[in-house]
């Protein structure tokens, strides 16, 4: 299942409390990367906030990926995880007219 996950800083969070995990948020970005558990990875053109597109079997495997990032775990982000299904809408123009 593809799921759009959409990082959100917390409240709390300062600029300078990111520092200490930077390197460790990349590794760990880059082992699911690696294992095709995290496909796309973006920041958003408005904020320095992350979107990624996962391969998981559902939301709950989704939720505990992300729990796996040192700033989640640091409480510096969270993500909104969105479940995503294929589009339906171009089976009207195959279906046979209404009468």
């Amino acid at each position: 299942m593809k799921i759009l996950a959409l990082e959100h800083e917390t409240e709390q969070a300062q600029t300078a409390d990111f520092g200490p995990y930077l390197a460790a948020e990349a590794r760990r970005v880059w082992d699911l990367y690696q294992a095709g558990v995290i496909r796309e990875l973006y920041f958003r053109g408005d904020r320095s906030e992350a979107v990624l597109v996962l391969e998981c079997a559902d939301v709950d495997e989704a939720h505990a990926v992300l729990a796996s990032l040192p700033l989640v775990g640091a409480g510096l982000i969270t993500f909104e995880v969105i479940p995503l299904m294929a589009y339906p809408g171009f089976a009207r123009l195959f279906a046979p007219p209404a009468q």
